[in-house]
């Protein structure tokens, strides 16, 4: 990879730069709850089909829920981590 993309989501710019379900998140800082995912864009593609629904995207490099890697050189780490997002 030479180049990076940093990509915002839709509900960081309505509400001001923060998520309001998470009261100490939506900014990379030390102690801030982030999610972050890394992705090749070269190689970005999804391998499910109808047959076999249940294949991770090719080209997602590292992912990281609540600091623990998810994914991690392109391959699950069976880590679960993070937290469900309540409706108010």
């Amino acid at each position: 990879m030479d180049h990076h993309h940093a990509v915002r989501h839709p509900q960081h710019d309505r509400s001001g730069g923060r998520f309001p379900a998470l009261e100490d998140g939506g900014y990379l800082r030390a102690g801030a709850v982030a999610d972050i995912a890394v992705l090749d864009t070269d190689r970005i593609r999804d391998r499910a089909t109808h047959e076999s629904p249940r294949q991770y995207a090719e080209g997602t490099v590292r992912v990281l829920v609540d600091g623990r890697f998810a994914v991690r050189d392109g391959e699950a780490t069976g880590a679960l981590a993070g937290r469900p997002i309540r409706r108010p």
